[in-house]
């Protein structure tokens, strides 16, 4: 291959995924470009041949320089998270500059599902953002990632501490994926001579209740979970005297919200057709991990 594949936010958790399952996959170091804001980050990369590029997604001029010379890119959704339309700002403006720059196709990571009325608070950077990939008339590939694996430490040691997981999911389910499969999946495309305009959704091999993940987590940590369901106002005010940041509220509970309302149950084989292997299972990471998780 002598295309150039260049990925965002390299130094992230995904985008050095991405950048080492290229690596494996036999790109050669000096086919791939990885852009951050801090080139220093990248530094291990660069040592390997990976061209380092630094580019702000809040400077769009920086981010036409970084893409220049790429054909095909690889937009990692960033982390701009604040409500303030910041992330749309940045991702729709790193489209723009991949069209300016003479991108040929674009791969873009969403999230399952995006849609107006959605109780995901984030759910319109991802919607807005895929509107202005389809409109480019670039050749794209949209990625709608599931909520990572890797997600669950943010909550799960606390609950197996704990022994108590309050929630308002009801018995909607979560397909809960791995981030290496995305990554796997990403590089796949990356690297591959797809010109066609396609949208996969990524899951993991099944959907889960709130219930099943966490005997799931007490089986493989010998901890026992009780999981007390709530409603979202309920779910609102614990978090709100147990002391979480008011901008975090909204957000988790509408996460909880979307999985009752069957927002995150779907279950698709798209990891299996980009990268011809099955998803990690959830009970695999929880068996894996499970002296992280139980502190």
């Amino acid at each position: 291959m002598s295309e150039k594949l260049l990925v965002t936010g390299a130094s992230g958790k995904l985008g050095r995924l991405v950048l080492d399952a290229l690596l494996k996959r036999g790109v050669p170091a000096s086919n791939i470009i990885g852009t951050t804001r801090d080139a220093t980050k990248l530094a291990d990369y660069a040592a390997k041949g990976i061209a380092v590029r630094e580019a702000d997604f809040n400077d769009p001029a920086s981010v036409k320089k970084a893409f220049t010379g790429a054909d095909r890119v690889a937009i990692i959704s960033t982390d701009a998270i604040d409500g303030n339309g910041t992330r749309i700002r940045q991702q729709t403006g790193a489209v723009a500059a991949a069209k300016e720059a003479g991108v040929k196709h674009i791969v873009y990571t969403s999230m399952p599902n995006p849609r107006e009325g959605s109780k995901i608070t984030f759910e319109a950077d991802h919607r807005l953002t895929e509107e202005a990939v389809k409109a480019s008339g670039l050749a794209y590939t949209i990625l709608r990632n599931a909520w990572y694996q890797e997600n669950l430490f943010m909550n799960l040691p606390q609950v197996l501490a704990s022994g108590t997981w309050y929630t308002s999911a009801g018995q909607g389910k979560v397909s809960h994926i791995a981030r290496q499969d995305c990554a796997d999946a990403l590089a796949a495309v990356l690297a591959s001579d797809r010109v066609e305009s396609k949208v996969y959704t990524l899951t993991g091999p099944e959907g889960l209740t709130t219930d099943e993940i966490a005997k799931f987590a007490s089986d493989a940590t010998g901890k026992p979970i009780a999981v007390v369901h709530l409603t979202d106002e309920q779910l609102a005010g614990g978090m709100n005297a147990a002391g979480v940041p008011d901008y975090l509220v909204p957000f988790m509970v509408g996460f909880d919200a979307n999985t009752r309302e069957g927002g995150a149950d779907m279950v698709t084989s798209d990891v299996e057709l980009l990268t011809g292997r099955k998803p990690r299972s959830l009970q695999a990471f929880l068996q894996e991990n499970k002296a992280l998780l139980a502190g």
